[in-house]
């Protein structure tokens, strides 16, 4: 059985990477700012903008060298966020699962031979890897799954209907979380698959139509009876997938929380440069105080935002907290990108409200950081119940 490995050891020098991020935020900046409203309006990432974030290895920065990927820790990876998160969350999304939650959840507890079956298609962009957990009534909490895998000899037979699934009309593989058996002594009973997109059984939705987040392609996914081989079961071990589910959650918040403090640096550019040259009566509107006053609480969301990402990183790499800070971190920036988001809207006053101004993508795009890889809520009960029951330890342990 394969043991998680955690968070992949950093492969890269400070200098390489510096090369990487000034790359990154050039990429950003003049290959993708630019066509913004293309994307919006054709609900698509361009060919060319998907095949430059592959030449330049974005599909797998956070996926070992060892399998093809560029060897990106979590410190590093919170630094990329926060520039691709500058511009529409459609570019992050499309290599998003590969890096993250779905790839994640090969290199910490996937055997060797998946991981070599798997881990170079996906970190050079050729496989697009989709984490298949949410469900109507599993979300936030993996424990109330209802899709069911059943052993049939070697095989295993998935049955069920996954909901809200990110790039699944895309996805070439399927990492799917499956109930086993009813919860008991010896685990949840929950289990993870890998199930190419080509198998038979596996029928995936049309695309939802969403508040925001153009280009970011999500959909149901239906597995009817879909039979897969003993190699499908990650780790070798039906008992793992409730663990790497947790793990890979956790992981991918303090990244989402990154994203956000990107969204909401730009959400503040476009309000200040706004500021300094829209006039009204003659006055730049950024004399007046009460939009300095709003321009202040922006800038301080933002450094606040990014000061917290950079420490909850750091604690995942260190393995001193990978439970409480990740909720944190996302708790606080997914809130902290809303506010900017509405405030840079005030500042812009009716032109904030037009299609064609950036903000008003900002705001409906970043409303979803609050749902998904766990609501607010699901993070503020992560948060109180840690502290409580670290408590309760140390107060026993006395």
């Amino acid at each position: 059985m394969a043991e998680p490995t955690g968070s992949p050891v950093a492969e890269v020098s400070d200098q390489d990477f510096r090369d990487i991020l000034d790359a990154t935020r050039q990429f950003v900046r003049t290959a993708v700012v630019p066509r913004e409203l293309e994307i919006m309006t054709e609900n698509r990432v361009p060919d060319d903008i998907r095949d430059q974030a592959k030449n330049m290895g974005l599909f797998g920065y956070a996926i070992p060298q060892e399998w093809g990927g560029l060897g990106l820790d979590l410190v590093q990876d919170v630094e990329m966020a926060m520039e691709l998160g500058y511009t529409t969350l459609a570019v992050r999304s499309m290599f998003g699962t590969n890096n993250g939650i779905a790839g994640q959840v090969l290199v910490g507890f996937g055997t060797d031979t998946q991981k070599q079956r798997w881990l170079e298609p996906i970190a050079s962009g050729d496989c697009v890897a989709s984490f298949a957990l949410t469900e109507s009534g599993a979300g936030s909490n993996p424990a109330g799954l209802r899709t069911k895998a059943v052993a049939d000899g070697d095989n295993w037979i998935i049955t069920g209907h996954k909901r809200f699934i990110t790039n699944a009309p895309t996805a070439n593989l399927f990492v799917v979380f499956a109930r086993t058996r009813p919860a008991d002594a010896d685990g949840p009973g929950i289990a993870v698959f890998l199930v190419p997109a080509d198998a038979p059984g596996v029928v995936v939705g049309p695309k939802d139509a969403k508040m925001g987040q153009e280009g970011a392609w999500t959909s149901d996914v239906t597995f009817d009876d879909v039979r897969v081989g003993p190699d499908a079961l990650i780790g070798g071990n039906e008992d793992i997938g409730y663990r790497a589910a947790l793990t890979s959650l956790a992981r991918g918040r303090v990244h989402i929380a990154a994203v956000a403090v990107g969204a909401a640096q730009r959400a503040l550019d476009e309000s200040v440069a706004y500021a300094a040259t829209a006039t009204q009566g003659g006055t730049a509107i950024g004399e007046f105080q009460l939009v300095q006053a709003m321009l202040a609480d922006m800038q301080t969301g933002v450094m606040a935002g990014r000061a917290l990402v950079r420490d909850a990183a750091q604690m995942w790499v260190s393995g001193t907290d990978r439970r409480i800070a990740p909720s944190a971190a996302k708790l606080f920036c997914t809130e902290m990108v809303g506010k900017v988001a509405d405030l840079a809207v005030q500042v812009h006053g009716g032109s904030g409200y037009m299609r064609d101004v950036p903000v008003e993508r900002i705001y409906r795009d970043v409303r979803l950081l609050r749902l998904y890889e766990g609501t607010s809520e699901i993070q503020r009960l992560i948060i109180g119940g840690g502290l409580v029951k670290a408590a309760q330890r140390s107060a026993a342990g006395r």
